[in-house]
Order: C-alpha cells, then structure tokens, then sequence
C-alpha cells in the first residue's frame, strides 16, 4: 500500500498525504508531470480524471473533470503558485463550473506537494490547507480524505508502467467527443523542441508529411496576434495543400496556443493547445486539439492523422538529437 499515513489537523486546517513508492524521485516527478499519467490516479477509480490542459509552470493552469460511474461528471483546475522540479509543487485547487469557470459556491484551497529520495525509492507528501473550518468539515464530508486515500494508491500502477510512456511512440486520445490529445517524449531539451516548431529553416526538415512531398510555403507567427502559412506540394506538382490559422497565445518556450483550417477558405478552425515540459528522456510535447464538432473530429482522425504526426515527430527527434 503506497499510502503510508493520512492526517487531518483541524486547528492548522490542513489534511497531510504521504506516499511511500519503489522508484526514483525523477519516475515519480514524471508522472505528475504527464497528464497521461496524472489522470490514471487523480481521480478515485469509480470517478477517472480527464485533463484537458496541465501546464506545469508558475502560473500556469490545469483543467480537468472526472467521470461518474452513471456519466456525471465533476470539474476542477489548479493554479500553479511556485514548482521546483522534482522537489516542490504548490498549487491553488477549486472546483469549475459546466463553463469552465471557477465555482465560487465551492471552496478551493492550497495543496503543498514535496518529493524526496528514500533508502527504498522516494517519497511524496501532500498538505492541503483549507480557507476555514467550515470548508475543511465540507470537504470531509463529501468524501475527500476517502477519495485522495484511492486515487493515490493507484499510483503504484502507474509507476510501474514504463513502455505506455516511453520516448519515441506517440499517444492519440480522445478526451470528449470535441477534444484530441497527442503526446510524446521527444529527445531532446524544451528550447530545442519549442525552436524546431518556430524556425522555418528548422520547420521545412520535419514537418514534411510523407515521403514525396516539399514545403514550399513555411511563414511561421513570430508575435501574438500574428497569422502563419503552411503549404505542401507533392514532387510531381499535381497536388498541394495547406494551413493557416492565427498565434492567440504564447508562453515561450513552455506554451502556445493557435487556431488552424485549411488554406484560402473559409472553413472551421481548430484551437491547438502545445504545452512542453522536461522529463526524463527528453521533452514531454502535449498537444490538445479542440473542433468544432464531433464529426469533423472523426472525420480528420480516419484519415491516418496519428500516423502522420508520428513521422514528422521521429523527423524532428533525429534532427534535434541524432
């Protein structure tokens, strides 16, 4: 049993959380760091969480909701207030309403989280401070020191799943019937990786697609606000195509977010969410791609679009660390 101790301390308002586990301090950063990861223990094993963003900066927000048993679902997000790598994440946890919104009419609170080396592995506590008495009592209540006690003794499992998260093979969810998530380790640093997505010269190397196509039209947003062109041409000049779309946000060399359609017309555009992280082996790249409709999702995903990412990924690895 990986928890080893769960205490509430009504006169500090806080609920402390320790874990014992048989891995290294970095295995275990990692897994709160990938959101594949996080997301198979978050959540208690009759409500799984799904994360929809997990940016890992100060600052910086993750979404997510869990699922009921009968399909219900309850949402959250947390606020990241200062992370050292594989030693301190402190975070400020709420509830979010059905519009992504915080909920006011629910409490958040302060999740403190340390990891340290053991003679056996490495250990993780957790103190939750809540804002009053009356919140810690509402929270108790409804099952939290319950559900934390559950969903971390998850964590064994995943820690101990080493090939679902290795380097070099890419992994295409489905979050919700509007939202894609394609993740991968990419060897290599975080500012390698963020500057292989905006130099051109770098971009025209492995953003191919397949064999037997050129890039002829690489414009790459330089600033917020700015729009990009991306076009292909096959070798024998009979077919091209290509993709447009504006930079919304940008949090170098962590964060981008754009929108995309196809060239010259006036279709639907997605909303693509690139977060990049460091883990062991390399780059953690998560890619959250949001459509306008279920069936436009469905539609790219029969394409081979999984296969597509995939070869441009392997490209952009060998370019960076060969």
């Amino acid at each position: 049993m990986p928890i080893t101790s769960v205490t509430s301390d009504p006169d500090a308002l806080t609920m402390t959380l320790v874990g014992d586990y048989a891995c290294s301090v970095e295995r275990l950063w990692n897994a709160w760091v990938d959101p594949r990861q996080i997301e198979k223990f978050w959540g208690p094993p009759e409500w799984p969480a799904t994360f929809t963003r997990h940016d890992m900066v100060v600052g910086g927000r993750s979404d997510y909701f869990m699922t009921g048993p009968d399909g219900e679902t309850s949402s959250g997000y947390w606020v990241v207030e200062a992370i050292e790598p594989q030693r301190r994440l402190v975070t400020r946890d709420g509830f979010t309403g059905d519009d992504g919104e915080a909920n006011d009419d629910m409490p958040s609170m302060t999740m403190e989280m340390t990891f340290e080396s053991t003679p056996d592995g490495s250990r993780f506590t957790s103190v939750t401070t809540f804002p009053s008495v009356d919140a810690m009592e509402q929270l108790v209540a409804m099952g939290m020191v319950e559900g934390a006690t559950a969903a971390f003794g998850q964590m064994d499992a995943v820690l101990a799943d080493l090939a679902s998260f290795a380097a070099g093979s890419l992994d295409l969810t489905e979050l919700d019937d509007t939202r894609v998530r394609a993740s991968r380790v990419i060897r290599g640093t975080v500012e390698q990786v963020w500057q292989a997505h905006h130099d051109a010269a770098l971009i025209r190397q492995w953003m191919l697609g397949p064999d037997g196509w050129t890039m002829p039209v690489c414009e790459p947003a330089v600033e917020v606000g700015d729009s990009y062109r991306y076009g292909w041409e096959s070798d024998d000049g009979e077919n091209a195509f290509g993709f447009e779309g504006t930079l919304l946000e940008a949090d170098p060399p962590q964060r981008s977010v754009t929108t995309e359609r196809m060239a010259g017309t006036d279709g639907p555009s997605t909303r693509n969410e690139m977060t990049l992280h460091p883990v062991d082996g390399g780059t953690l790249l998560t890619v959250v791609i949001t459509y306008p409709t279920k069936e436009l999702r469905d539609q790219i995903l029969a394409t081979g679009m999984a296969d597509g990412i995939e070869t441009s990924y392997a490209r952009l690895e060998a370019i960076i660390a060969p």
